[in-house]
């Protein structure tokens, strides 16, 4: 099957109607769906399959027990109203990649693995890379078994009501142990191959980042009647934090974003009682990322104090700099160097992936496939049928360049 029908396959999978972009929540009917049509490619190509002990599913060719898989992937589940592109392009690749290399006569010396990480996104209950982070020991069963969603209801009743079993989630070391190097094709979330004029990039590094919750609490009131000067309104307290945010992430040469925000009691006739405002902060390293999350912090407290409104904050995940490894990275540049016309620089990212958490414990490298609006997260999001393909030969050369040695 061809990267364009396998990719008009999956794209109406999840889509809502009304905004154009996509709703593939963990453990929903949507995410089923795409998880059917994963195991649909892989038994169509008499792959071995399976799903393990945290709802990862895997394709294999070849016996993984034997050790030094290569292993190529990503994730099948959206942001709310995300992108066709962030995710399921290294799933889709990766299955053409290895039609492609079927096609050329390839014979493998090592394992091949195809992987769709679970609840990558994180969009269901507040927490990236799930499933990935439960493998590699990132993510505790007790922190695990406490996530919930909107609507209260926990990750292992959602595991449960969706046909898995939730106590069998936790580190999988022998699982890991049989990986020899993964790497995770990816659109890439920002401009910079538009910018240079390439196609195909190879990622450096993950800039550190995390999330943290801000909660205002004030003082409920009638809108119509509460004197200004006797209010203690929370959404001034956030809202000049917002305004805060960006000063900081700007002189600091990072970036910062409050993109999610919970109201109570939420009337337009009153004054608001709490403001729960989640912000996103990252940066190149360390140091900076801390020095913007810590001036944010003290502006809001500030702000907080001389409106009467009381502040808490927490830090509700955060990722530290990954430096992928560096012999992996050099050997694609190696491979994809053979090819005189392609040119493909080595840049960084702000965005977290998989490959960045599995990073700890298996060699890992990225390749990105040129976003030519650098829009992601969005129903705009977007990558040219010619540069997808792109991506699938140079997968498909740094598979037979790792894999048939």
């Amino acid at each position: 099957m061809s990267f364009h029908s396998m990719w008009a396959e999956l794209l109406p999978v999840g889509r809502s109607s009304a905004s154009g972009g996509y709703r593939r929540y963990a453990w929903t009917g949507a995410d089923a769906d795409c998880r059917a049509w994963f195991r649909q490619q892989a038994e169509a190509r008499g792959l071995a399959y399976e799903v393990d002990r945290n709802g990862n599913q895997w394709a294999w060719l070849g016996d993984p027990a034997e050790g030094g898989a290569v292993v190529t992937g990503s994730h099948l589940d959206s942001v709310p109203d995300g992108g066709a592109f962030d995710g399921p392009l290294g799933v889709v690749s990766a299955f053409a990649a290895l039609d492609e290399l079927r096609g050329r006569g390839a014979r493998l010396t090592r394992p091949l693995g195809i992987v769709n990480f679970g609840d990558e996104e994180g969009a269901r209950f507040g927490l990236a890379c799930v499933g990935s982070r439960l493998t590699a020991g990132a993510l505790t069963v007790e922190q695990a078994h406490r996530l919930t969603d909107g609507d209260g209801i926990t990750l292992p009743q959602a595991m449960e009501a969706a046909g898995y079993d939730p106590d069998a989630i936790g580190p999988d070391p022998e699982r890991l142990g049989r990986i020899g190097a993964f790497v995770e094709l990816h659109v890439e979330q920002g401009r910079a191959l538009d910018l240079s004029g390439n196609r195909i990039g190879i990622a450096s590094a993950i800039w550190p980042h995390g999330r943290w919750r801000f909660d205002f609490r004030g003082e409920a009131n009638h809108a119509g009647t509460t004197r200004l000067a006797d209010r203690r309104d929370p959404m001034l307290s956030y809202a000049e934090t917002v305004l805060a945010a960006r000063r900081e992430a700007e002189l600091a040469g990072a970036v910062a974003t409050f993109g999610k925000i919970g109201v109570e009691p939420n009337g337009v006739n009153a004054i608001p009682s709490l403001v729960r405002g989640w912000l996103d902060s990252r940066a190149a390293d360390q140091a900076t990322l801390d020095t913007v999350v810590t001036g944010i912090e003290k502006a809001a407290r500030e702000y907080a104090a001389a409106h009467g409104v009381d502040l808490g904050v927490e830090r509700e995940s955060f990722t530290p700099v990954v430096e992928f490894d560096h012999a992996l990275r050099d050997e694609l540049a190696r491979i994809l160097g053979t090819d005189t016309e392609l040119r493909v620089p080595v840049l960084g990212t702000g965005a977290g992936h998989d490959a960045g958490i599995l990073s700890g414990r298996v060699p890992t490298a990225m390749l990105f496939v040129r976003n030519p609006t650098g829009v992601s997260h969005s129903p705009a999001e977007y990558a040219a049928e010619d540069d997808c393909v792109a991506g699938v030969s140079a997968l498909a050369d740094v598979l037979e360049g790792l894999a048939c040695t």
